[in-house]
């Protein structure tokens, strides 16, 4: 049994995991008080406060930082690169120090696995980052050749699930034809064909269904007049996209539990604005089932709005004569994390070297 320590950073605070194989011994959410990190000028300056965090939050427990395996974070924006677990090298940290792909908390992730590794003296991982990219080159034009198609999504829980989803049916993922659809803060629905992701929609920058705070596709010309109309500036457009559009410009909340409680009250504007969520999804879905050109062997639905019962509902019957519909609620970035250190430190696949 390998005894594993996982981590994943968020813009105010630190998740753990620790994991005997892929079971659960004990999670905590570190929280940091945004005054204590309003000190660092960014984001790879906070690592050493956060190593702290961690290692007195082990010393509190007992745990000695040398009884783990390996220790494995959640990976950052890097340069675009294929699917898998990668060995943390002095590369995959000289691009995460110097946020090659833009500032995001998640750029800690590995920084602070390699750290935490070196006291113990054990090795240190990432694995699926959201700029893992195997879109096939036809997803790539956009109809403008400044302007490509890139691949950022939920990687991570998305190839997890396609996993699970394989292994629970005694199936292997890599012969299987599969749409996985991420419904969270934002939403990415990718087509998996014989184990890579041809074709998904960027889920952080405009792109496919609008989600409880991006905006998703925007109307082309609509929006190059709300550039020029003076109402707003460069970033504040950006945070229109992502962080202030969805759930968040129709309703006012980020939250779908807060948009499904409106609903309940008889509010009908909510309701219509979520069924619109909804609307979208599933015609996401189905452009992803014509990249597989039909043929589908599942489509699987996943994320922390997939607990929803209202919004499952809305999606499936739209979508049903595609495939059999599955649901697997939550995210277990965690969970995920683990299962890719196992698969590494069990044999079954080699970890990748980032260059």
């Amino acid at each position: 049994m390998k005894k594993l320590l996982i981590i994943n950073p968020g813009s105010t605070s630190t998740k753990i995991g620790i994991y005997n194989d892929t079971t659960e011994e004990k999670s905590i959410t570190l929280s940091h008080d945004t005054k204590e990190l309003e000190v660092f000028p960014n984001i790879f300056s906070q690592y050493s406060f956060r190593v702290n965090a961690i290692q007195k939050f082990l010393e509190n427990e007992g745990i000695d930082i040398a009884s783990f395996d390996a220790f494995i974070g959640r990976g950052g924006l890097l340069k675009p690169i294929s699917s898998g677990t990668y060995a943390v090298s002095e590369a995959l940290l000289r691009d995460l120090k110097a946020g090659l792909g833009g500032e995001h908390a998640s750029n800690l992730g590995g920084i602070l696995a390699f750290e935490l590794a070196k006291l113990g003296g054990k090795p240190s991982f990432i694995a699926d980052p959201v700029v893992v990219d195997e879109m096939e080159e036809i997803a790539r034009f956009s109809g403008l050749p400044d302007l490509q198609r890139k691949s950022i999504f939920h990687a991570l829980n998305q190839k997890a699930v396609g996993k699970r989803y394989a292994k629970e049916n005694g199936l292997e993922y890599k012969d299987l034809e599969l749409i996985i659809c991420h419904l969270g803060g934002g939403i990415s629905v990718g087509a998996h064909s014989k184990g890579r992701v041809i074709d998904v929609n960027n889920a952080l920058n405009g792109d496919g269904p609008f989600s409880p705070e991006r905006s998703g596709g925007l109307p082309a010309g609509q929006l190059v007049d709300l550039c020029f109309s003076g109402k707003y500036n460069k970033a504040e457009l950006h945070k229109l996209i992502a962080g202030k559009g969805g759930f968040v410009a129709y309703l006012g909340t980020n939250d779908a539990r807060t948009v499904e409680a409106k609903i309940q009250e008889g509010d009908d504007h909510a309701l219509l604005v979520y069924e619109a969520m909804a609307y979208q999804v599933a015609k996401e879905i189905g452009a992803c089932a014509t990249v597989l050109r039909g043929k589908v062997d599942a489509v699987l639905l996943t994320g922390g709005i997939a607990y929803s019962k209202r919004m499952v509902s809305m999606i499936r019957e739209r979508i049903d004569f595609i495939g059999p519909v599955h649901v697997y609620p939550g995210e277990d970035e965690l969970l995920a994390l683990a299962e890719a250190g196992i698969r590494v430190l069990g044999g079954e696949e080699e970890a990748k070297i980032y260059e």
